[in-house]
């Protein structure tokens, strides 16, 4: 029944009815999530919906997930240098590769 609407009418009906939409443009959506990993959305199509005062937004594109870099602490890498008598570049590279510290110790010994 609604899909013969032409968008006037539909939009028409859709203000009677308390509800507003407009397109945002946009080139890249990223979602930043507690893992800190990130849901990365390019060329996306992006529409807010407010209905009631609520807004809402409606996201489709080409989506990819980005992993975290694991973060490497300063005492680790302090950690490291002590143990193996290396640089701090040479200690953060070796943590970086193994993403742990026992295996960067062990790697530059």
């Amino acid at each position: 029944m609604l899909g013969n609407l032409d968008p006037k009418k539909m939009q028409a009906l859709m203000k009677q009815m308390g509800m507003e939409q407009s397109d945002i443009e946009a080139s890249r959506v990223i979602i930043e999530k507690t893992d800190n990993n990130k849901i990365i959305i390019d060329n996306p199509s992006v529409t807010k919906i407010k209905v009631q005062g609520q807004e809402t937004f409606q996201v489709s594109g080409e989506y990819k997930e980005e992993s975290a870099a694991p973060t490497i602490s300063e005492t680790d890498i302090k950690t490291v240098v002590e143990k193996t008598g290396k640089s701090e570049s040479e200690a953060r590279d070796a943590l970086e590769k193994s993403g742990d510290l026992a295996e960067a110790i062990l790697e530059l010994s």
